[in-house]
C-alpha cells in the first residue's frame, strides 16, 4: 500500500516533495517527533543528526502501525533556524534517502522560534495511510494477564 502522488497538469514537477498524495485505508496521525532517543538524549551536532533521529522516530511510529515509509502521505517539518536548514539542505539529502528512498510526501517546512524541548532544533509530524488489518492490529489493546488467583481456602500457597 503506497500513498499515490497527485500531480496537477501544467504545474512544474515538485523537487523533494509532492504537492499531494492519496492514501488507502485508515489514517495514522504521527505526533511531532523530535531528535532524541528512547532515553531522551539528543545526538551532538545540531540539525542534521537531530533531523535523522526525528525522522527515525517518525518511521518507528509508522512501522509500529504496520505501515512503511512510502505510506507517508504528508509531513510537516518544524525547524528553529531556517538559515541552518538552508545551509544543511545538501547534507540532509543522504539522510532522507537512507530512510525514505525516493519517496517524497506532500510537505511543508515551518520555521518556529522554539520547540517545547529546549535542546530540540527540529520536529517532524506526519500523516500516513495504514491498511485496515494493520490499523486494527496496531490499535488493539495489549492482552491483560489475569490477576493471580488466591486459591480456595485450605489450598497450599
Amino acid at each position: 500500500m503506497t500513498a499515490r502522488e497527485v500531480t496537477v497538469p501544467g504545474w512544474p514537477a515538485p523537487k523533494g516533495y509532492a504537492n499531494g498524495r492519496v492514501g488507502e485505508g485508515a489514517a495514522l496521525y504521527v505526533g511531532g517527533q523530535i531528535g532524541w532517543d528512547e532515553r531522551g538524549a539528543f545526538p551532538p551536532g545540531g540539525l542534521i543528526p537531530q533531523f535523522a533521529r526525528a525522522l527515525d522516530n517518525v518511521l518507528a511510529v509508522v512501522r509500529a502501525a504496520g505501515s512503511a515509509p512510502e505510506d507517508i502521505a504528508s509531513m510537516t517539518v518544524f525547524v528553529t533556524s531556517i538559515d541552518d536548514y538552508r545551509a544543511a539542505q545538501r547534507a540532509l539529502g543522504p539522510v532522507w534517502r537512507e530512510r525514505m528512498g525516493r519517496h517524497f510526501p506532500a510537505m511543508a517546512l515551518v520555521a518556529v522560534t522554539a520547540l517545547v524541548e529546549p535542546e530540540a532544533v527540529v520536529e517532524i509530524q506526519a500523516i500516513a495511510s495504514v491498511a485496515p488489518a494493520a490499523a486494527a492490529a496496531a490499535a488493539a489493546p495489549a492482552p491483560v494477564s489475569p490477576a493471580p488467583s488466591a486459591g480456595a481456602p485450605g489450598d497450599p500457597p
